[in-house]
């Protein structure tokens, strides 16, 4: 259960993970500088922090690899189904 700010907003959780993604507690919005926005309904979100990721800013575990995994053509799924611009 999330824990409640003195607003009564409910406060996100996030973890850095040494080598790895963040995570943080979802669902989530992620904007990104080109406007658009990437939306996870997942209960806990890894969010690509070496940018290799074929699916950035989304983790896909890129960075278990020396040079990464890049594959073509990937994508996030339903993850990935909102651009919008701000």
């Amino acid at each position: 259960m999330p824990v409640t700010s003195q607003s009564s907003a409910p406060l996100r959780r996030a973890r850095v993970v040494p080598g790895g993604p963040l995570l943080v507690e979802g669902p989530l919005e992620v904007s990104l500088p080109s406007g658009e926005v990437v939306r996870s309904n997942r209960f806990m979100v890894a969010i690509c922090m070496c940018h290799r990721s074929a699916v950035y800013p989304l983790c896909d575990a890129s960075h278990k690899s020396p040079r990464g995994r890049r594959r073509a053509g990937g994508t996030a799924g339903e993850d990935r189904k909102s651009s919008e611009t701000s």
